[in-house]
């Protein structure tokens, strides 16, 4: 029997454990009180279980334990699932107990600081083309650690709504598995092999948490696969080039925008970083009158284009990267400020090219600005 056929097998063995192990953790959900309640926050209208991320991590340590425990070397899986441990224990203690979000954030830090000395999964070197390489020496930690919590925290925040952390979370690990598989020379094969096992335990998962969605990643499932993304990601970025930072931040281009764009919002609103609010990307488009499954659907797509840019992004050259980095930010504004993610009154690139394009409009800005001055003068 040839690896190829094994392989599948195991995968397909991983994805029916979680079809089996799910049902059982939504009666253990309710049983631990690991349940989301309706609030104005929230866009469920009956108490949920949200403990469905174990499902997730008892498939994908089953398979790279058991299934898996003669390809993969010992000494780079164990530091990954103890980290992994910590962080699903963080996130089921929130889903429980609703843990500050400062205790939160130790919780990662801890458990990134296990993959880091215990695991030596970390950036060493950095590459910028046309400028050079540089030793990252003492900021390796510390960007290490930024990396890993901006990432599972991205992740985290767009956990809105059924199957839209799970469907982005696929899409981001087979394009991070494929790069790893064909452009990662040293150990792209073992570390293909860790993520497709996730991919396959996450897709026993996704029938129950597509809409209606019958059990909820929570804080456990999401926080897991956004720590499990950021130090998949890191395993290519150990020596990194211009295009091993570029390529997973395009993969991830959804999460990370959505937070970037929610942390803009929350400074122009003058309100702490760490609010909440109901204008993420998800919200923008259920307010626009998307239905909820041609929102997550759409961000889907959005997402699939951020992965076909990150997987051209190989084959091309320096200056077609830059171009092709110019556009894409270029589109991505234009699409954020028609949706309204800041705020409907925030539209800067909107607003030149309407300045640029309507004569009337552009004679109407030149007048205003010309009496503002008048009166400031006087």
């Amino acid at each position: 029997m040839g690896f190829t056929f094994q392989f599948i097998l195991k995968l397909i063995a991983t994805m029916f454990l979680s079809v089996i192990l799910t049902p059982l953790l939504k009666l253990l959900s309710f049983k631990i009180g690991a349940v989301d309640r309706p609030d104005e926050r929230r866009v469920n209208n009956k108490t949920m279980p949200t403990a469905g991320g174990l499902s997730i991590f008892i498939s994908f340590t089953v398979a790279v334990l058991w299934e898996f425990n003669n390809t993969l070397d010992s000494q780079r899986v164990w530091p990954m699932l103890i980290a992994a441990f910590v962080i699903v224990l963080t996130g089921l203690m929130d889903d429980i107990y609703e843990i500050t979000p400062a205790q939160k954030t130790l919780g990662i830090i801890f458990a990134s600081l296990v993959v880091y000395f215990i695991g030596d999964i970390g950036i060493d070197t950095l590459s910028i083309p046309f400028v050079g390489s540089f030793q990252l020496d003492w900021l390796r930690l510390p960007m290490t650690l930024i990396w890993i919590l901006a990432i599972t925290n991205a992740v985290n925040l767009i956990d809105g709504l059924d199957g839209l952390a799970c469907g982005v979370a696929v899409i981001a690990l087979v394009t991070i598995g494929l790069t790893s598989y064909f452009f990662l020379p040293t150990n792209g094969v073992p570390l293909a092999i860790m993520i497709f096992s996730l991919v396959a335990a996450i897709t026993g998962f996704f029938p129950y948490n597509f809409h209606p969605a019958a059990i909820y990643l929570g804080d456990t499932g999401a926080l897991f696969l956004g720590f499990m993304i950021s130090v998949f990601s890191l395993q290519g970025l150990k020596n990194a080039t211009f295009i091993s930072v570029l390529t997973p931040m395009f993969i991830l281009g959804v999460p990370i925008t959505d937070t970037v764009y929610a942390m803009l919002r929350r400074y122009f609103n003058k309100k702490p970083i760490s609010s909440a609010d109901k204008m993420h990307l998800h919200h923008r488009l259920l307010s626009l009158g998307f239905t909820h499954r041609g929102a997550v659907l759409t961000i889907y797509a959005l997402a699939m284009v951020f992965a076909m840019i990150a997987l051209l992004m190989n084959y091309a050259s320096a200056w077609a990267i830059v171009l092709l980095v110019i556009s894409t930010l270029f589109g991505l504004e234009l699409f954020i400020e028609l949706i309204g993610l800041v705020g409907e009154n925030r539209q800067p690139l909107m607003r030149t090219l309407k300045f640029v394009g309507n004569r009337r409009y552009r004679q109407n800005v030149l007048k205003k600005t010309k009496h503002k001055n008048k009166h400031e003068k006087k």
